[in-house]
């Protein structure tokens, strides 16, 4: 009997395990985590930039190490030159923290609208502004 109930807590311990080990929300973001993403994503971006630049000069180097090697070859060189954007370098990393939003009550959202200086109706009849007559149901 002592071992049949050991064998049961056994396996209610196994089945309920991963509902331990289950995923749990993550904590809301703070102002420096948002900053710190924000920081990372803009590397992220100027690293593909700086990968972009160092391949167009790359490229650009094997065209004309292709070029003088085909002329001093006495190979027939094609003389059409694909129009391809100047290689732009990216420069040195610089991160502009993006400017605090202002919380809503600074930002004006839940102001009053002005007050109506005139009634939103008109002194024309409805058949003078809409002169289509209404369908009938």
């Amino acid at each position: 009997m002592k071992k049949l109930s050991l064998n049961f807590c056994m396996l209610v311990l196994a089945l309920a395990a991963p509902a331990a080990w289950a995923k749990l929300p993550p904590p809301p973001a703070t102002p420096e985590a948002k900053a710190k993403a924000a920081e990372t994503a803009a590397k992220t971006a100027w690293t593909a930039k700086v990968d972009a630049y160092k391949l167009c000069q790359a490229q650009d180097r094997v065209a004309a190490k292709y070029r003088a090697s085909a002329a001093s070859a006495a190979k027939p060189v094609s003389t059409a030159v694909v129009a391809t954007p100047p290689c732009s370098d990216p420069g040195p990393f610089v991160f502009a923290p993006p400017p605090d939003a202002k919380p809503i009550e600074a930002a004006g959202a839940h102001s009053p609208a002005t007050t109506a200086a005139s009634p939103p109706s008109t002194t024309q009849p409805d058949a003078a502004v809409n002169p289509a007559p209404k369908k009938a149901q």
